[in-house]
């Protein structure tokens, strides 16, 4: 799960292109965590991982303190966090994580390009079954042992440890609901986070010919660059 997972997430990554993109996503997160648990990320574990993930996009720390600002405004509205299900070329699962203040706005969006790219939007819990959400810690590599680090996580719902050749980084898979566990754990063993976030892995991938995932690329990249679309998924191998 872990190796393809990662190409696949930093093929994602790449097609963002610019980073005001990624600032715009992680700016969404942390207005979501202060609202959900206050402005002192010493008191809002949510809040810390995100500004971890902040600090490896290489965000500017006067965006992460305005984005925390804005988040306690009056002014601002509140986002809903929102999953789109549909179907895209040649049969293709797609779940989209939408972060909105406008759903009527983003629906129409979501919708427009499934129906200009050989895709079809679907219903509610349609497609979720396809997917395992999972959260997603990476920590310095700092010389710790691989399977002793696993053993110790999995009583607290850890999945899955590995060493990430690329970006020599350890990767952790968890429960979705072991996130704050996890969390707590690795801050408390003193080890340096890099990144945390949930993440939905396939339970099975269909694989396409190159000229087939080409027209899936296409509605993946037109859904990803729109502002109030967070993360987008699919099973396609």
């Amino acid at each position: 799960m872990g190796r393809a997972f990662e190409y696949r997430k930093a093929s994602k990554l790449k097609r963002w292109g610019m980073m005001a993109k990624v600032f715009t996503r992680i700016g969404k997160d942390i207005v979501m965590a202060v609202k959900a648990g206050g402005a002192d990320p010493q008191n809002n574990s949510r809040l810390r991982a995100i500004i971890q993930n902040a600090k490896a996009a290489n965000m500017p720390k006067e965006n992460v303190e305005r984005a925390i600002k804005r988040a306690i405004s009056k002014d601002q509205e509140d986002y809903k966090e929102i999953v789109y299900e549909g179907k895209g070329p040649h049969g293709i699962a797609i779940l989209i994580e939408a972060t909105t203040d406008n759903t009527n706005r983003t629906v129409a969006n979501v919708r427009s390009y499934f129906n200009k790219l050989g895709g079809s939007l679907g219903t509610s819990g349609m497609l979720d079954y396809l997917f395992d959400r999972k959260c997603l810690f990476k920590i310095a590599n700092e010389g710790i042992d691989l399977e002793e680090l696993e053993f110790e996580l999995i009583d607290l719902g850890g999945d899955e440890v590995f060493l990430d050749d690329e970006t020599n980084e350890i990767n952790i898979y968890g429960e979705f609901s072991a996130f704050g566990a996890i969390q707590k754990f690795l801050e408390e063993k003193g080890y340096e986070l890099k990144g945390a976030e949930f993440t939905r892995i396939p339970t099975e991938l269909k694989e396409l010919s190159e000229e087939e995932m080409a027209e899936v690329d296409k509605l993946i990249e037109r859904l990803e660059e729109d502002d109030d679309v967070q993360n987008v998924y699919t099973n396609m191998k």
